[in-house]
């Protein structure tokens, strides 16, 4: 399915370009429609959203979240490799699949591409590191996260510019925008500034990353693992009887027992 979707800005690009030969406004169609309306505002969050938000997904099932705060390790090194994981599997699929469709509707121009590429890089960074703590904080990360990517950055993002101040989407858009102004004309007026941009989208991805931290930190440190997941009925009796065993201890053992008294000496 991620293939899929990955391969979907190339086909189309193909398409387009057969089919707007020689148009004028092809320039501007192939930006507003399969870079921005397709590229970033519809494949890039649902593909990062998909992996990230799952990101911790088998600690979660198997109820071993809780003894990750146990290890002797710096509660940074146990977010980052989840939020690595989403980069290594997303990035390349869709910066390949954006540039590829740039250099298609673009006649095999470098420049625009490499605009692309950049945009789409930091928009998965962005992106993995809000989905990834997402995912930490909630079970039904998901259907938030479908919230968030169609509502924020879909509709609201679309017909309020101010947004575009706190939008990953936004971000993309004016660092596409901002590296090669030439080719995206129609993006010049409805982006923000380009060092507003890279430095929101430095800001969001080191933000969610130290909040996932925190999470990992404070939310599982202050539980004791055998607490943290609350199991069957049958798992919750015994716990209970191991702590009253131990609260008791040698005590337990001690029982009242009749005192034998001697009889007659024969």
């Amino acid at each position: 399915m991620i293939l899929l979707l990955a391969a979907l800005p190339v086909g189309l690009a193909v398409i387009i370009n057969l089919a707007a030969e020689g148009d004028a406004a092809f320039n501007e169609d192939f930006t507003n429609i399969l870079l921005d309306g397709l590229l970033v505002a519809g494949i890039l969050p649902i593909v990062t959203m998909a992996l990230a938000t799952s990101s911790f997904g088998n600690e979660l099932e198997d109820k071993t979240l809780g003894f990750l705060a146990l290890m002797p390790v710096a509660r940074w090194r146990i977010a980052l490799p989840k939020v690595l994981a989403s980069l290594v599997i997303c990035g390349p699929l869709l910066v390949a699949s954006g540039v590829v469709a740039t250099l298609l509707g673009f006649d095999g121009e470098v420049r625009p591409a490499v605009a692309v590429a950049v945009a789409l890089s930091a928009g998965v960074l962005a992106y993995a590191a809000i989905f990834t703590w997402l995912g930490l904080v909630t079970t039904r990360a998901l259907p938030f996260a479908l919230v968030y990517v169609l509502l924020w950055e879909g509709v609201i993002s679309t017909f309020m510019s101010g947004v575009d101040y706190l939008s990953v989407r936004g971000y993309s858009l004016a660092i596409m925008s901002g590296l090669d102004e030439a080719r995206f004309p129609a993006l010049e007026d409805r982006v923000i500034e380009l060092p507003a941009a890279i430095g929101g989208a430095a800001i969001v991805t080191v933000v969610f990353y130290c909040w996932a931290c925190a999470v990992c930190n404070v939310w599982m440190c202050r539980r004791p693992p055998a607490l943290l997941y609350r199991g069957s009925s049958t798992e919750d009796e015994d716990h209970r009887n191991h702590q009253r065993s131990i609260r008791m201890g040698p005590a337990r053992h001690l029982e009242r027992r009749p005192l034998l008294r001697a009889g007659p000496s024969a």
